[in-house]
């Protein structure tokens, strides 16, 4: 048997190939987006791709099923488990089969025995495999996708807190825990292979190393140590990760189909003088880091250098109008590819980002200033504060004087800040925070400040802060 592990390191993704060396065929298990990875390990090994088996319909990055079916003409493999709401409708005209409870297929000598493990959603699948061309009569491992992590378990309460289904975190908390109950049930031995790693937010905990046992879940999953359902409940509910908007978005293009990128995919730079054109139609996105982009920037752009895109593109840019990228001519792809694998279809093209800065459009900027430098005028009064980090890091301390609006609903918040007065914007570190900036900028505000160093730096120079129902603490 051959198993290979695929990790997109930016989305938290786990993936797998297995093969049957000996039929010479292979299944992808929640592939992505980027397909070619799959061609080529194929081509690489000697195998077939014959197959997809997906675990569930994921939120959080768009599946590769469907390009795989197209490109190769790969069976799928897929749930038919959960309410009707929650069927794939784009199976027409693809080869495919619907998964139930019970049911099993084979790839070559490979049996896949399918358990329904609904919670996380309710559709949701495991696939049980046993390596019968290598003489095995019992299973060698589970593919939990999104069910069971390494050292935590899937969250219920996505389809309530992305995709806007209310009344569906508790039930589908209720019903992981009788998923949970079940994969206790399992052998020890078995193998634990999940969709995801650490920084995922479709669990909260993850960690960071590739595989588990089933065993070693029992003893360490602190999910699993509950054996009252109740308890269960209120801590799988609790301290969860923000759920990022774009969830509702992929939950939507994996059920309906996303579209098909094709071989050979890609995109080009545009003529520096289409770029006010861009920013009437659409979205445009400067990669430039953010001290350089504060020197000098196109106004009504926002700001997410490179390294932060996979993490803050889908809670800011707008999905229902064209994109387009401000880069190094190096970085197109890149940066476009991860947006598609988020769901951002209208990628029009990039703009070189030297040629934006030679034209002379790069005319706006702001400032920043120290903690010692605003503290002052902080605490007078002279100037609105906005905390643009998550509810957690606030609750774990904050300056007194400030405002929380969480940097991901920053967009549909600006209406309710003052446009009359002095913003200065911090987060924890002061990365965040300069996204805000731009963010601010570019719908409008024209006196905002970044507190450089954020409120670590704050902490740092002793300077007061407060946690909710206490006095202020140096």
């Amino acid at each position: 048997m051959l198993l290979k592990y695929f990790y997109d390191q930016k989305l938290a993704h786990a993936s797998y190939m297995v093969g049957c060396q000996r039929a010479k065929v292979a299944v992808i298990v929640d592939p992505g987006r980027d397909v070619d990875q799959y061609i080529e390990m194929a081509k690489r090994e000697g195998v077939e791709l014959v197959a997809v088996a997906e675990t569930h319909i994921h939120a959080d990055y768009v599946s590769g099923a469907r390009e795989l079916a197209d490109r190769v003409g790969a069976k799928l493999y897929v749930s038919d488990e959960g309410p009707d709401d929650w069927k794939y409708h784009y199976l027409d005209g693809y080869d495919s089969e619907l998964m139930h409870e019970g049911d099993h297929f084979m790839i070559g000598n490979i049996r896949f025995d399918v358990m329904h493990t609904p919670g996380h959603t309710p559709e949701s699948i495991s696939f049980v495999l046993t390596d019968q061309g290598g003489g095995a009569d019992k299973p060698m491992g589970i593919f939990t996708g999104d069910f069971v992590f390494v050292g935590s378990i899937g969250r219920p309460d996505l389809l309530e807190e992305a995709a806007g289904l209310a009344g569906t975190a508790e039930p589908g908390a209720r019903d992981l825990f009788k998923s949970a109950e079940r994969f206790k049930t399992l052998p020890d031995y078995l193998q634990v292979w999940p969709a995801h790693g650490a920084g995922s937010a479709c669990g909260k905990g993850l960690g960071a190393i590739p595989s588990s046992t089933v065993g070693y879940e029992k003893l360490f999953n602190p999910a699993l140590q509950l054996t009252d359902e109740e308890a269960f409940v209120r801590y799988i509910l609790a301290d969860q990760p923000e759920a990022p908007k774009y969830f509702a978005v992929m939950k939507r293009v994996n059920k309906e189909g996303p579209a098909i990128l094709g071989a050979g995919h890609h995109h080009n730079l545009l003529d520096t003088t289409a770029i006010h054109d861009a920013l009437r139609s659409g979205t445009v996105i400067d990669l430039t880091p953010s001290p350089e982009f504060a020197k000098g920037h196109v106004p009504g752009t926002i700001n997410i250098p490179l390294g932060m895109l996979s993490a803050w593109a889908g809670w800011l840019v707008d999905y229902d109008r064209p994109t387009y990228l401000i880069c190094q001519p190096e970085q197109l792809e890149e940066a476009a590819t991860l947006l598609h694998k988020i769901g951002v279809e209208q990628i029009k093209g990039g703009f070189d980002a030297g040629d934006v800065r030679a034209s002379g459009l790069a005319d706006e900027v702001y400032a920043a200033g120290t903690p010692a430098n605003l503290a002052p005028a902080i605490e007078a009064g002279d100037v609105k504060l906005i905390d643009v980090r998550s509810s957690d890091e606030w609750n774990e301390g904050h300056i007194g004087q400030a405002e929380h609006r969480f940097l991901g609903r920053l967009p549909k918040d600006v209406d309710e800040l003052p446009r009359d007065e002095k913003l200065v914007v911090h987060c924890q570190s002061g990365a965040r925070s300069a996204i805000g900036v731009s963010i601010l900028q570019a719908a409008g505000f024209t006196n905002v400040i970044d507190l450089t160093g954020g409120y670590t730096a704050w902490k740092s120079d002793g300077l007061p802060s407060v946690k909710a129902g206490e006095a202020a603490v140096v």
